[in-house]
């Protein structure tokens, strides 16, 4: 899935295209995403002016003069600037902004899990309201982290998934963020002292920031709205490595299972 990072690099990509663009159409192919995209949508956005590209975890917030569209990229989505490219079976909408020629915003969803959908109140939209504080925002730190987190008996790498705690940090980067901090995955919550969580909220900003500077991680479908990939996966340093030689300690990296997710880890360096 599209994590912080990914998402983060597709908004960066779509301001140029879309910030100050005027909104000719909506064209969608098929409604049936994660949630049905209204039949009305096109007809409330025709004519309308983009004002900015925001995010909020891994949904992208289109500000428009009044509301916002709330559009996230689903399992394996992305969405890419085209401008005369035939839509293939798995881009179920275009949105379709003033230009010589027009310039089309596309969604390319195989699976169907993305969304796209208005709120006139954005900041208060179910999805949006409950999310937690931004790691890469400041006033994210140890202190903020374990304030959030405590009394937890979870997994640590269950809580940094968790998207009411810490907004956007997925998998991969949760993975790789408990390695740079030294410490293991599935170490309980409430367990971990206040130095750790120094280390681990460093871990983390740091982790994230280059990954967006990288332009995110391609594992199997994310592409940036140029069509090019991201690159920080020749950085990981556990996730996906298991078997392979820890590049601190060369101990092999394991992978455990929980909750239908696999988690990596360096058995020497996470204690």
């Amino acid at each position: 899935m599209p994590e912080l990072p990914e998402v983060e690099t597709t908004r960066r990509g779509l301001i140029p295209w879309m910030r100050g663009a005027r909104i000719v159409d909506l064209k969608v192919r098929d409604a049936r995403l994660r949630w049905p995209i209204a039949a009305d949508l096109g007809a409330r956005l025709r004519g309308r002016t983009i004002r900015d590209i925001g995010r909020r975890g891994k949904y992208l917030l289109v500000w428009l003069d009044h509301g916002a569209l709330i559009m996230h990229l689903g399992m394996s989505g992305s969405l890419r600037v085209v401008s005369d490219m035939p839509a293939g079976p798995h881009d179920p909408f275009d949105l379709v902004l003033a230009g010589d020629p027009p310039v089309c915003v596309r969604l390319r969803d195989p699976r169907r899990f993305g969304a796209l959908l208005y709120s006139d109140e954005p900041l208060s939209h179910p999805l949006i309201a409950r999310l937690g504080p931004e790691p890469l925002e400041a006033g994210f730190n140890g202190a903020s982290l374990r304030a959030r987190a405590r009394g937890r008996t979870i997994a640590i790498r269950d809580v940094l998934l968790n998207g009411h705690i810490v907004a956007g940090i997925g998998n991969i980067y949760a993975n790789e963020a408990l390695f740079e901090a030294g410490i293991h995955p599935r170490r309980s919550a409430k367990r971990i002292g206040a130095g750790r969580y120094d280390a681990l909220a460093h871990a983390i900003v740091a982790v994230l920031s280059r990954a967006v500077a990288a332009g995110g991680t391609t594992l199997k479908d994310f592409a940036a709205s140029d069509g090019r990939p991201g690159y920080f996966q020749q950085e990981l340093k556990v996730y996906g490595r298991a078997g392979a030689p820890c590049l601190r300690c060369a101990a092999p990296i394991v992978r455990l299972t929980a909750g239908g997710r696999s988690s990596y880890h360096c058995p020497k360096c996470q204690h």
